[in-house]
């Protein structure tokens, strides 16, 4: 039996595979696991609840709120709110835990529920067994003046907007920046924060109706912002997702700058004001390495993970680290939050514009992107990459052709049949012809049989 739990909460088609029935028995058991019955001051536990919003949201969230309560949890309804609000508001409230109902960068007709421990912090996969595992046992069923309340949590958006403008290194007074909410959770508060912080904001994107959600706008689709930037003549746009916990940015030209540009630039920053714990950036493998190459130059060292926030955040907390991230935008500054944060990364990217009176597109030049290209190998046995001698020959043939000058990823889907191959090197046509050569030997060293196939 597949595990329920993915790589960020429980996903799928809302109504289809997600369920009303299956979010509030979620809540049911998360109420038994994460609940842990009375305080230590004979309270009833508490959560948070907050949701971006899809329209499905609506029902998922009364669904939750339901088993909740129902279990003897006292909810604080936070309504639409981004996922690192809801996790700020978690640790804020001092709450037992807290639900964050979205699909992040997902289409409308998707949703999903993850789950907070006290603190905001994200679930280890020991603690998400021990939910699923209570799947399908006898609930909770308090009774009379033991049942949990629902109440809203009125102050939520500006608790979190409060905590947003205390993290400001500079103010944004004279800034021009566009923001593009993807019609998602940040269409309230992201507004509000950079005006509050002394932009002048041109907001695009942030008009949900509940099923426009990142459709053509947001972090995936930065076409119309970069229209926007260039046509205000805007020293700068941000986009978000969804649920607004990645952020990407782009220059007064219109050129994009990505999750690793953006790390860059807050690194050295940090660095310089002294901030930077043991001068050491988080990131994944995926990172270009033209980010290594300028880290290193600055004195800066990158401890890699696998791909994934939350393994980016189990190293942080290992090490105490200040500032990891993905070139997704996934951006996470441990001083101030628990998981990545959208809003707040774009306040940062703005506040060093500001501080420091060079464009964006200066401040992302302190890395040269090296061309990658990556080719997903479909149809074939992932499970013997890391083990056939022909594909290891291969990789170790293009390694020594590339020597410092570039890199070689072979990685096989967590969630699909294929293997990713990626290649950076100094040039396009050198990155093509290798990758396209590895992905050849992947396909022939690997391919499934046509009659297994099937």
């Amino acid at each position: 039996m597949s595990r329920l739990f993915g790589t960020d909460g429980v996903r799928g088609l809302a109504n289809g595979a997600l369920t009303a029935e299956l979010a509030l028995q979620l809540a049911q058991a998360a109420a038994v696991v994460l609940g842990h019955d009375r305080t230590p001051d004979g309270k009833r536990p508490r959560a948070v609840v907050a949701r971006d919003p899809r329209a499905s949201g609506e029902f998922l969230a009364a669904s939750v709120e339901a088993g909740l309560a129902s279990s003897g949890v006292d909810v604080f309804d936070a309504g639409v709110l981004p996922t690192p609000a809801a996790a700020y508001l978690v640790a804020d409230l001092d709450a037992d835990f807290g639900v964050m109902i979205s699909a992040s960068h997902n289409p409308a007709p998707d949703n999903g529920i993850k789950f907070f421990a006290r603190g905001g912090q994200k679930l280890p996969d020991d603690v998400e067994d021990a939910i699923e595992a209570q799947l399908g046992k006898e609930p909770s069923r308090p009774l009379g003046g033991e049942v949990g309340r629902i109440q809203r949590f009125s102050d939520a958006e500006d608790r979190y907007i409060v905590h947003l403008l205390g993290t400001l290194p500079h103010r944004l007074d004279g800034l021009t920046v566009v923001l593009d909410c993807a019609h998602g959770a940040a269409s309230g508060c992201s507004p509000q924060v950079f005006k509050d912080a002394g932009a002048n904001v041109i907001v695009i994107g942030a008009e949900p109706d509940g099923l426009n959600i990142n459709d053509g706008v947001g972090s995936t689709h930065l076409g119309p912002l970069k229209e926007a930037v260039v046509k205000h003549g805007a020293d700068l746009g941000i986009a978000h997702d969804g649920d607004a916990d990645r952020c990407l940015a782009v220059d007064h030209e219109g050129n994009e700058v990505d999750g690793d540009q953006i790390m860059a630039i807050l690194a050295l920053a940090l660095k310089d004001a002294g901030h930077l714990k043991d001068d050491v950036l988080v990131a994944t493998v995926m990172s270009n390495l033209g980010l290594k190459i300028a880290l290193r130059k600055a004195g800066i060292t990158i401890r890699e993970t696998a791909v994934g926030d939350r393994y980016v955040l189990e190293e942080m907390r290992a090490g105490g680290y200040s500032l990891g991230g993905e070139q997704s935008g996934h951006v996470i500054f441990s001083e101030y939050a628990t998981t990545g944060d959208g809003v707040l990364t774009g306040l940062q990217i703005a506040a060093q514009v500001a501080r420091t009176g060079r464009s964006l597109k200066e401040l992302a030049g302190a890395m040269t992107k090296l061309p990658q290209l990556m080719i997903n190998v479909k149809g074939v046995d992932k499970s013997r990459a890391a083990t056939d001698e022909g594909v290891a020959a291969a990789v170790a043939a293009a390694e020594l052709e590339l020597g410092d000058s570039g890199r070689v990823l072979l990685r096989p889907s967590g969630t699909e049949a294929l293997v990713r191959v990626m290649v950076e090197a100094g040039d396009m046509e050198t990155a093509t012809r290798i990758c396209t050569a590895l992905a050849g030997v992947v396909e022939d060293r690997l391919g499934i049989p046509r009659e297994l196939a099937v």
